[in-house]
Formats: structure tokens, sequence, C-alpha cells
């Protein structure tokens, strides 16, 4: 791991782009946990077999909470796991370290 730190501290665009495609992946998986196992999870509380399908209505106007909820749950989700990232790799340090380099 340290050798990928090194990689995406020294290559600029590339380790940007490493980066990126990591964080596409990193989304991936996330979705596919929330949706597959989370989203019947809390259909099961709210006794609902799609948690997508859930909305109400005021008059022609169709409100998707359902939908909502899910997509929240997956935004938080993703936070989450940038930021074990970020603490597990401890990357918030090595902006401080090139500070101290540099001066």
């Amino acid at each position: 791991m340290k050798g990928f730190m090194e990689f995406v501290r020294k290559q600029g665009v590339v380790g940007l782009a490493v980066g990126f495609i990591v964080g596409v992946a990193t989304s991936a998986v996330v979705t596919a946990l929330v949706r597959d196992f989370i989203n019947p999870l809390i259909g099961l509380i709210l006794q609902s077999n799609n948690l997508n399908a859930l909305t109400f209505k005021v008059n022609k106007a169709v409100f998707r909470y359902g939908e909502f909820i899910a997509v929240l749950i997956n935004f938080i989700i993703i936070l989450a796991v940038i930021y074990l990232f970020f603490k597990v790799l401890r990357l918030e340090k090595l902006d401080l370290e090139e500070e101290k380099d540099e001066n």
C-alpha cells in the first residue's frame, strides 16, 4: 500500500486518474450493497418489497420518497467509505508532509 501511495503522490494526473477509477469502482460496490442488502432490510421495516416504489401523491404530483431514501443512504455510505479510506491510509497527512518538505 505504501508503494501505491507514493505512486499517487508523485504521478499527478495519472494518480488522479487512478483515484477516479477507484472512486467509481467504490461507488459501484456501495450502490450494489445499498440496492441488494440495505434497501430490502429497510423495505422489511417499512413493509414494502421495493423501497424505490414508496411514494405519496398530492393531487397529480407523485413524490418518490423511497427512491430519495435509497440515494441518501448510498451517499452517506460512500462518504463513510471515503472518510475511512483517508483515515486508514493516513492520506490527510500527505499535504502536511509536503509542506514541511518545502520549508
